[in-house]
């Protein structure tokens, strides 16, 4: 019932955006809800494992549960514990499924049931914490009948000692870690990702690196005493961040490549998510990196999961966060500010190049795939499910998961199909109105626009008008940035383009996006879409949910300066704006 009311009260007089998370199917938990992963069984259902429990994250009475779906996540089965609520914390599952179906759920189980471990002071303040659901032993169970039960025993995964784990309070006698993400099949073996941690202080985990667990048999051994494991990479230190860079480097996420190298990336708090390949089944791992976009600029993203998968087609999707950089990296409390703003979620499309040791990917500019209305919400810890064509995603922002159906047309954008939008004559936008309810309160209409334009500016002096209606006004900036300002007569909303993102004496593109579903504005310049740089934080901006309308659009006015304009009455997609860039740029005015 509580999910009934949740969902009936978020989208009651709405028009439906799928990309808003209330428009989701429900998975439900107890109170608390992580990690929302699913496995398909070979009856066809979905088996999803979920963290729950009756309280916050970390709370006592944590335990992971499971849940079928024969509908595509529509309805669920009654949950089937995998470990009780009265037992240990039982936490943060993946799953991989045999050759034989049999699916394996891999977490972590606080057997000895610690109640307090030794952590960093001033912020512990008597030097201890006593959320222990990221430590103790890693197990797992299985389940033979597609996840209506499970093993009656666990069965401990063993993992060799790291420097982290010697460098901890207790010298790895216990051990601190957890898991997110997919445990993967590579030549015959399996593969289970883990996340080790070195001490507990300011912003939780105050180091983290990652490894693999590898199993040369468990897709084919049915007797799970005769597992076998090793941990991965070899020698002592784990996955770590690029040289340089901080002591957070974890929730590793790994796909495998055409060419059989692995690909990895990870979150940090330096600003930005980074990679790292290997060529040798985990053995060994190149260099990290910073992740780039295939225009070689640095993908900005805060302390949150950000995971890649490849697609059935052999092409790529990448969830991320699309912000971040020195404003993350500088801060005071760098560890705990960068766990903040995971709303909204973007999306990069990725696809396979020859690089100079073997494959590597080659990322978009990203669209905007998921959001909240409310900015506070951090929705995380995804998994992407393929059925019949169509692709979903799951998410979860801690007390609700959710499974969403991705738009067709956003998958094109992302992987290079997007074609220049065809441009109307201006009309006006109405943001939202009064409803038919019974209390004719608003009704968000989750409307947007979008100016393209081509301009040729003599200087970049601040105060040049380009556009301008009764309700919106496009001008220069000092900087070398174009401002938009939108008002109705009752509020004013204003975002710039970077600096530096125009220039004098040469046509330059400039599109401006104001999209009504997550309320952003966004600027994509000369076919980049803007991220903020080294100047702020954010390249796109929220405007103000109580703005109700653009008016006299239909009397917009260019200056001189203008030299093309198109007008489309939808906020379109990064990948269409750059198709426009594309296609005018050879026969631009001049």
């Amino acid at each position: 019932m509580r999910f009934l009311l949740l969902l009936s009260a978020a989208v009651f007089a709405q028009v439906h955006d799928p990309r808003n998370i209330v428009t989701g199917s429900v998975i439900p938990d107890e109170f608390y809800a992580d990690q929302p992963y699913i496995v398909k069984t070979e009856d066809g259902a979905w088996l999803c494992v979920i963290t729950t429990g009756p309280g916050q994250e970390g709370a006592g009475g944590q335990h992971v549960v499971s849940l079928r779906s024969t509908d595509k996540g529509k309805t669920w089965e009654k949950a089937v514990d995998i470990e009780p609520n009265d037992g240990p914390e039982a936490s943060y599952a993946v799953t991989l499924k045999a050759n034989s179906g049999r699916v394996y759920v891999f977490y972590n189980h606080n057997t000895d049931n610690i109640r307090q471990v030794i952590a960093d002071k001033p912020a512990y303040k008597d030097g201890f914490n006593r959320r222990v659901d990221s430590l103790g032993h890693f197990v797992f169970k299985y389940t033979d009948d597609h996840g209506r039960t499970w093993s009656r025993e666990r069965y401990e995964i063993p993992q060799r000692d790291f420097e982290i784990d010697r460098k901890n309070p207790y010298q790895g006698k216990i051990k601190f870690f957890w898991t997110v993400g997919k445990a993967f099949a590579y030549k015959g073996a399996g593969y289970v990702p883990l996340h080790k941690v070195g001490g507990f202080g300011e912003g939780f985990f105050t180091s983290s690196e990652g490894v693999l667990l590898r199993s040369a048999n468990i897709l084919t051994e049915s007797d799970p005493r005769k597992i076998t494991w090793e941990t991965l990479p070899d020698g002592d230190i784990g996955i770590r961040t690029p040289k340089g860079g901080g002591t957070i480097a974890e929730e590793q996420s790994f796909s495998v490549m055409s060419d059989g190298s692995i690909f990895c990336v990870f979150r940090t708090i330096d600003g930005h998510s980074a990679h790292t390949y290997s060529r040798d089944g985990g053995r060994t791992w190149e260099p990290s990196q910073y992740m780039r976009f295939a225009d070689g600029r640095l993908m900005k993203h805060p302390r949150a999961a950000n995971f890649a998968w490849r697609a059935e087609n052999g092409k790529y999707l990448y969830w991320f966060h699309n912000h971040g950089g020195r404003f993350i990296r500088e801060h005071l409390r760098q560890r705990t500010n960068a766990y903040e703003d995971r709303n909204p979620v973007w999306l990069s499309g990725g696809v396979e190049a020859d690089g100079p040791t073997g494959k590597i990917i080659r990322w978009s500019q990203p669209e905007i795939a998921l959001y909240d209305d409310d900015p506070i919400i951090r929705m995380s810890y995804p998994d992407l499910v393929e059925d019949g064509g169509k692709f979903y995603l799951t998410e979860t922002q801690k007390d609700v998961a959710r499974v969403h159906e991705l738009n067709p047309k956003l998958l094109d954008a992302l992987w290079g199909a997007a074609a220049p939008p065809s441009p109307v004559a201006p009309v006006d936008v109405t943001f939202y109105q009064r409803s038919r309810r019974a209390d004719h309160g608003k009704e968000d209409l989750r409307a947007g626009f979008t100016l393209d334009l081509w301009v040729n500016l003599p200087n970049l002096d601040a105060g040049q008008t380009l556009l301008a209606s009764a309700s919106a006004t496009l001008r220069t900036i000092d900087g070398g940035a174009v401002e938009l300002t939108l008002t109705d007569g009752r509020t004013e909303s204003r975002w710039a383009s970077d600096a530096g993102s125009i220039a004098a004496g040469k046509p330059q593109h400039i599109v401006v996006t104001v999209d009504g579903g997550p309320k952003i504005i966004s600027f994509i310049t000369n076919g980049q879409l803007n991220d903020g740089g080294d100047q702020r934080q954010f390249g796109w901006g929220r405007f103000s949910p109580n703005l109700k309308g653009m008016s006299g659009l239909a009397r917009l006015k260019t200056s001189q300066a203008v030299t093309n304009f198109a007008f489309y009455p939808r906020a379109i997609f990064t990948a269409e704006a750059i198709a426009s860039f594309k296609q005018t740029s050879s026969s631009r005015p001049r």
